[in-house]
């Protein structure tokens, strides 16, 4: 059992914080994660339990081979568990065949990954409207052209909706597929380890799409990072070590995402 840590730094500190979020919209539940590697068993998850609230900024960090990108995985339906359940929106979805899983994540979650996975031959507008064009959507409808443009204008790419992703830098590529994943407007958004592949100052251009995404729109995020500056834009960071959460570390809502305290948090746990 771990102690959760309170750092109250800043405007919207963690106790007032957390009566401005809604209830839980996602929750894990002594989640356990084994497989086979050659002829030993490894376990990946070993028994973890979180709950994210509706309108949470919540950061999942770790050093490599933590278990961080598993636990991710299996709390947005791309795997499932050993053992253990992941309640999303009040709905099982371990209990759920795959068709049935495949459908919820559709229809409630997005997901941002380090890499852009962007159609080559598609504008900045066509890419963003793709989850619409799948699901047999007509983008150009006033309602769904209305949630493209808004999305194109939170990532702050607007006036390039024409151009193709080569005619975009890195950054805004990634920032294409923040505005893709938030498009649909889901329930929850997953990031996993979206600045990955960027320098610090294009990281930070999509850390603080995603940021205000949640400040301003109440959008839930559950980012997996190993590095501390990003994890400092959540609300709470769950530190994870060897398949299980070793602490809870709660920043509150801070506009300069100031990463001092929650470094000096880590080292004191020896990470």
């Amino acid at each position: 059992m771990h102690d959760a840590t309170v750092l109250d730094t800043s405007p919207v500190p963690g106790a007032q914080l957390a009566q401005a979020l809604g209830g839980p919209m996602l929750e894990a539940r002594d989640l356990t994660k084994r497989y086979r590697l050659g002829e030993r068993e490894v376990e990946a998850l070993r028994g973890v339990s979180l709950t994210v609230r509706e309108g949470e900024f919540l950061a999942i960090m770790g050093p490599s081979g933590s278990g961080k990108s598993t636990l991710l995985q299996i709390l947005g339906g791309l795997d499932r568990p050993t053992t253990g359940d992941v309640v999303l929106a009040g709905q099982s979805i371990t209990a759920l065949s795959d068709d049935e899983a495949t459908r919820l994540r559709r229809a409630r979650t997005g997901f941002v990954f380090q890499f852009f996975n962007l159609i080559p031959l598609l504008t900045v507008e066509e890419n963003i409207g793709l989850p619409f064009t799948i699901a047999g959507q007509d983008p150009r409808s006033v309602e769904i052209g209305g949630r493209i443009r808004d999305a194109i204008a939170l990532v702050e790419l607007s006036g390039k909706e024409r151009n193709r992703p080569d005619q975009l830098s890195a950054g805004e590529q990634q920032r294409v597929a923040v505005a893709r994943a938030l498009v649909t407007r889901p329930a929850i958004l997953f990031a996993d380890e979206p600045t990955g592949n960027l320098d610090y100052t294009t990281g930070s251009e999509i850390l603080d799409a995603l940021w205000r995404s949640c400040a301003e729109r109440r959008q839930t995020i559950v980012l997996v990072t190993h590095d501390s500056k990003a994890a400092a834009y959540a609300d709470r960071v769950c530190v994870v070590r060897d398949g299980r959460i070793l602490d809870e570390i709660t920043l509150g809502r801070r506009p300069d995402h100031n990463a001092a305290p929650l470094i000096a948090r880590l080292a004191q746990l020896g990470l």
